[in-house]
This record gives structure tokens, sequence and C-alpha cells, in this order.
């Protein structure tokens, strides 16, 4: 009977979808090696990069300074994120997740569906086996009170790059007709290695010219993500959420049709269709952020 009430809420909530992008996926992909149990007071390092082995004491140290010390970066309701440098003078980026509540409390306590953490720590190694731009995972830590999970931390590379694609919002085109054309190889490439980013917005997307003057992207908060076969209709709908021009998205589609031997009409109407359907829904609570085309 419990069983069959745990699974009907797994499916209320749709979590038996995901479940094998989720739990079974990574353990494929997920080297051994990543895997240490460490521990300083209440925290237990779950992961660690073999990379950064000789810092596993300074990284435990991390958690506890977390209120006090580092450069803050982003303070939500439910999460904190701050930029610590190594000791020699390396910046990076600390992740730290609030205590899940109610159904969600269980759900990742039990393993029922991984925590956000260790889910964003094996999808960056995926990520970057497949080439795809994202910060490098140095640790992954809990604090569980019995089985109960409290806290948690994720702890990568900072990425360097400047710029995020909100700037798109209000840019002109000799602005976003570059990145437009760059984008859309970087998704097509992603998309083509069976790879979808479920939150791909303007927030975590950033981007800044290379040495050779390349524009490059960097994907971050990928908890979420999608693997598997990409067609038409799931690929161009990815892009409902970006910020710009109705010019700049219609670049963007027809080199990602291009790129990956779609049909460009219909890419351009499934896109536009998404798009529409998303900033209507958001319209309804919200005030669109930027000058929205229809």
């Amino acid at each position: 009977m419990y069983i069959a009430k745990i699974r009907l809420l797994l499916d209320s909530h749709n979590f038996c979808r995901d479940y094998f992008a989720d739990i079974i996926l990574p353990t494929l992909f997920c080297s051994p090696m990543e895997k240490h149990y460490l521990c300083k007071d209440m925290v237990k390092m779950l992961l660690l990069n073999d990379r950064y082995h000789s810092m596993q004491d300074f990284l435990l140290g991390l958690p506890p300074r977390m209120d006090e010390e580092g450069e803050r970066v982003y303070d939500g309701k439910r999460n904190l994120i701050k930029r610590f440098l190594l000791p020699d003078g390396e910046p990076l980026i600390v992740k730290r997740y609030h205590r899940p509540r109610f159904i969600n409390l269980f759900v990742y306590s039990w393993n029922l569906r991984q925590p956000k953490g260790i889910r964003a720590f094996q999808y960056a190694t995926i990520l970057r086996k497949h080439g795809i731009g994202t910060p490098e995972p140095i640790a992954y830590m809990e604090d569980r009170s019995g089985s109960l999970l409290r806290e948690s931390w994720l702890i990568t590379t900072e990425c360097p790059y400047k710029h995020l694609l909100y700037e798109m919002g209000t840019a002109e085109p000799a602005v976003y007709e570059p990145v437009a054309k760059a984008l859309a190889a970087f998704t097509a490439h992603m998309h083509e290695e069976g790879i979808v980013h479920k939150d791909f917005s303007p927030g975590n997307i950033l981007w800044d010219k290379d040495q050779n003057d390349n524009i490059v992207f960097s994907l971050v908060d990928i908890n979420r993500m999608y693997f598997g076969p990409v067609d038409i209709h799931r690929g161009c709908a990815n892009f409902a959420r970006l910020w710009g021009p109705k010019r700049f998205i219609e670049l963007l589609i027809r080199d990602y049709a291009r790129l990956r031997h779609l049909d460009e009409a219909e890419a351009l109407r499934i896109a536009f269709a998404a798009r529409e359907k998303f900033w209507t829904r958001y319209q309804r609570h919200h005030e669109i952020p930027f000058p929205y085309e229809r």
C-alpha cells in the first residue's frame, strides 16, 4: 500500500518521467573515482573531482563559512551563491541549496530523486565530455539529520564569461546577429548530442569572446536536463524563454534548422508558437521584461 502511494505521489509531481535522466543515466557516465565519503562536523562530502583531491580539507571547511565570508553572487529564497578563492588564488563558486520543503524533503532524502546538487555535478561531467561548455564540478557536500537532507552544497570552478543573454533583450543588430549565429551552432551541437537544458533561459547562458574573437557559451544551473533524441519539436521549443527582438529569434532558428537539416518553415512555426505560449502565460502574472514583438 505504501509503495502504491509513493508511486502515485511521484506520478502527480512528474518525477517518473525524469527518473531515467536524473538517476539511471548519470550512474552510467560518472566514474566511481568521483565518489568520496569525507566528513567534517556534520558535513559529508559525497562527490569530489580527483583534480582537487589535495584541497579536500579546505573544501570541507567552506560550508560553515558561507554566512559570514565569501563574495555574494546571488542570494535568493532557495539558494545562496558565493565566490571564494582557493589557497592558490583560483576562484571557485559555492552554491548552497536550502533544506527541501514538504514532499521534496522525503523525495530527496530517500533518493526517490537525486538532490539537485548531485544532478548538477553529474550533468556537468556529461556535458563537458560532449564538448558543451559548463563550469567544471569540484565537489558536492550534504548535511543530514538522521536520514533527512538538510542543506547541501555544490562547488564548481568560476565561469570567466562576462555576459548573459539578458543583453539580447534590447540589443542592436550589430550585437545580436553574431550572437544568434554562434548560439544556433552551440545549441545545434548540444541537441545533436542528445542533450537539452530544460531551463534554457537568458540567466543560465553565459557568453563572451575567446582569444580568437569567437563567441563562446557556458551553461549554468544545469540540474534539470533531458538526455535522449531531440526532434524538431523538442529542439525548437527549447528557445521559447530567450529574450530578444523577433529578428534575433528568427536568425537563430533559421541557422539552427540549417545546421540540423530541419525544415526551416516548420522550425520557425514551432519556435514562435512555443515562444508565444510561454510569454503569454508569463504575462498573466508579470510584466514582460523586454520589448516583446508578436
